[in-house]
């Protein structure tokens, strides 16, 4: 059993199929497919049986009944703009002065406009979704807890010995696995994570960073960190291993999409995941208990 964690924009999934515990079968089953993909293509022969997926669904925690409209930043609210100007200074630094100063919405509206105009709309769209989502999970004691305690009960229930985790997935499973150190893990799987995303992210991950590392969560014998060369989430570019003790394996730079590079699928088909998942998976995953 495999169990896996998903990234942002996944609330219409339960509104579309009317609960959660149908979104949650229509993930894994779109995970498992991936995933099998991949492995098929990396091997030369198809898995039998599949890998057998669990995704634990949380996104219904998050969702605050906001109306999207418009693609605007200055509509977010201001912990919202803060996060989305801060992640968008992390992107134009190397390449640009910062997002220049102002007033919170002209410094996010500043933000957006460049991300517009070097990404396009739909990646602006895609950029406000996830300013919504990180900033209410990191913002909301109550709706961070709860969601903690969501994915840690499916992986209590399933005891995989795989846990993959996408987006600000990665953070979810990071705390959880902190917050539950009795949960094993053989291998935690990371994909276009912005754990170490510095200022947005990193500071403010439970627990605290020491000395500006955090660590392998205790209950995990082995951590792979997989991140496409364009995906934006994933900041920085060098990966986790240089800010978290304990990455066994850290792959920065592969290519896997250029114009879908942040797509769970896309990582989940990826040649680098199967590699890193094939050798757990010859073993035989553990059933659940």
């Amino acid at each position: 059993m495999i169990v896996g964690v998903h990234g942002i924009g996944n609330y219409p999934r339960a509104r579309r199929q009317r609960s959660t515990e149908a979104a949650a079968d229509e993930l894994s089953a779109r995970w498992a497919a991936a995933l099998d993909e991949g492995l098929t293509a990396f091997t030369g022969h198809p898995a039998t049986p599949g890998p057998r997926v669990r995704v634990a669904y949380y996104s219904y925690l998050l969702h605050r009944g906001t109306q999207q409209g418009e693609q605007d930043p200055g509509d977010l609210e201001s912990g919202e703009q803060d996060l989305f100007t801060g992640w968008v200074d992390q992107l134009i630094r190397a390449s640009a002065a910062p997002v220049p100063q102002g007033s919170r919405t002209y410094r996010a509206r500043a933000a957006g406009e460049w991300l517009a105009g070097h990404l396009g709309d739909e990646v602006l769209g895609f950029a406000l979704t996830f300013a919504r989502e990180v900033s209410t999970y990191l913002n909301n004691g109550q709706r961070r807890h709860a969601v903690r305690e969501a994915v840690g009960r499916v992986i209590l229930e399933a005891r995989p010995r795989i846990l993959i985790a996408h987006s600000l997935g990665s953070v979810v499973a990071y705390e959880t696995l902190w917050r539950h150190p009795e949960l094993e893990i053989d291998l935690l799987v990371t994909l276009g994570s912005p754990l170490a995303m510095p200022g947005v992210i990193f500071p403010r991950l439970e627990p605290t960073p020491v000395n500006g590392h955090g660590s392998r969560p205790p209950g995990v014998a082995a951590w792979a960190n997989l991140a496409d060369v364009g995906d934006i989430v994933a900041i920085p570019r060098s990966g986790l291993a240089p800010f978290f003790d304990g990455v066994t394996r850290n792959e920065p730079a592969i290519h896997i999409d250029r114009k879908s590079f942040h797509r769970v699928e896309h990582y989940l088909r990826a040649r680098e995941t199967a590699q890193v998942l094939a050798p757990y998976i010859a073993e035989g995953l553990r059933s659940p208990s």
